[in-house]
């Protein structure tokens, strides 16, 4: 007779001899292809690159081979070549006559009132028009220098926004080189608590996705480092594909003391491009007021009559601006309303780069207390809590669960440590667009490059 066998009853000897020999065979078959996943998946090593140029030479050559910045300076010698043309006189004019008292015969010589006749006549300005049109002329001049110094710090502000971007991304690209050494660790850590039957599978699988995520991130900030170094090469009019070398750190920079709205009203681009403007249309409308004077014209002729004396013809000639209610007064008040609408950009130009001035203010203070905050508290803080994390899993307390959650913690800051200096630089350098001071005035050195802290990772057991 066959019984069933009741529920909850402890299973046979005979039964748990053979489960335990099967784990025995199956355990290390599963453990061995698992452990050895996140070594395949790893990234190999980059090859050393060779190290960048220094910033400044790269902003020298921006400013020498930057197409834009030839464009500009084609533009203002152009407008160099006509400030001469517009003093100029205008170009005289020569006349010849025949002046004959018959249909039928040529009369020269033989009739007194007969003549060949050349004249010569010259316009005359009206006396201080000239003197205007140049003025004119060369405040247009002052614009497009204007212009190009607004073109040229942008230029060096672009160069130095992407040189910190580069660093930024290779800083972000040398942390996730250590986080692979990490991982070497936590994968063979879970591998060894699995094989001896400490641990689950469920820790292996999470090692080999954090691998995988890892890749994925490498690749992703490859891509941007290229699309970085291709713009940075459009400005230096060098091959989109050219490569720049690895940014290891960024040059020392200073800040001005006093006030950065003062600084950057009386040294922004955009002000002065503005207030040149202004001058340039003050001298459009006062050579406007001068064209409601009338011009002259003046001419002198010698008759010829043959046998008889030549005659000598002097002429003196003026305008009569009888249409200046519709040509001349109108331009006259466009010339004010344009006048006004430049002062109106002086206005507003200021009111910018005071407001400039405040966000890029906040920008600095906020990086530097990130900064500080990271260095003194969010760097050592997630390296002690990843120590502490794999300490308790190979202790068997720890879940792996934690150990992946602090390791992504610590990776975090690690990559956002270069992010922030970057930050902290390129408001640096959007200020030095609107306010150049150089050393003369700074406060205080303020280096932007931080010593990687050392691996957090080599004393764990």
């Amino acid at each position: 007779m066959v019984m069933a066998r009741r529920v909850g009853a402890a299973p046979s000897p005979a039964l748990v001899v053979s489960l335990l020999l099967a784990l025995s065979i199956v355990l290390p078959a599963v453990a061995a292809p698992l452990a050895a996943a996140p070594d395949a998946q790893l990234a190999p090593a980059p090859a050393p690159e060779p190290p960048a140029p220094p910033l400044e030479e790269l902003v020298a050559a921006a400013l020498v081979r930057s197409p834009a910045l030839a464009a500009r300076r084609a533009q203002l010698a152009a407008a160099g070549e006509r400030e001469q043309p517009a003093a100029a006189l205008p170009d005289p004019m020569v006349e010849a006559s025949l002046q004959n008292v018959s249909l039928s015969r040529y009369t020269v010589g033989s009739n007194e009132n007969s003549l060949l006749g050349f004249v010569v006549r010259q316009g005359l300005p009206y006396p201080g028009k000239r003197r205007a049109r140049l003025a004119a002329a060369r405040a247009e001049t002052a614009v497009q220098a204007a212009e190009l110094a607004r073109a040229e710090r942008a230029t060096a502000t672009a160069v130095r926004t992407l040189y910190a971007r580069v660093y930024a991304l290779d800083g972000a690209l040398t942390s996730l080189t250590a986080a692979h050494e990490l991982l070497d660790l936590l994968g063979a850590t879970a591998s060894a608590r699995y094989s001896s039957g400490q641990g689950e599978q469920e820790a292996l699988l999470k090692a080999q996705i954090e691998v995988s995520r890892l890749a994925e991130r490498q690749a992703e900030l490859g891509a941007q480092r290229a699309a970085a170094v291709a713009e940075l090469n459009r400005l230096l009019d060098r091959p989109g594909v050219g490569a720049l070398g690895r940014v290891a750190e960024l040059p020392a920079i200073v800040v001005p003391a006093g006030s950065w709205e003062e600084q950057a009203v009386a040294g922004s681009p955009e002000v002065a491009a503005a207030r040149a403007e202004v001058e340039a249309a003050a001298r459009r409308l006062a050579l406007a007021r001068l064209d409601l004077r009338p011009d002259f014209d003046g001419g002198a002729g010698l008759g010829y009559r043959g046998g008889l004396p030549a005659v000598v013809t002097l002429s003196l000639g003026v305008e009569l601006p009888l249409w200046r209610r519709r040509k001349q007064q109108p331009l006259v008040r466009a010339a004010e309303q344009e006048l006004a609408a430049a002062r109106y950009r002086v206005a507003e130009s200021e009111a910018m780069a005071r407001a400039a001035a405040a966000r890029l203010a906040a920008r600095w203070a906020a990086a530097e207390a990130q900064l500080l905050r990271f260095r003194e508290a969010i760097l050592p803080q997630t390296s002690a809590a990843i120590d502490a994390a794999r300490a308790s899993y190979l202790a068997g307390r720890g879940d792996f669960t934690t150990v992946i959650q602090d390791y992504g913690l610590w990776l975090e800051a690690r990559t956002d440590l270069a992010g922030r200096e970057a930050e902290r630089f390129t408001a640096w350098a959007e200020l030095e667009e609107l306010a150049p001071h150089g050393a003369a005035g700074a406060d205080r050195p303020a280096g932007a490059r931080t010593p990687p802290p050392a691996p957090p990772f080599g004393d764990l057991p």
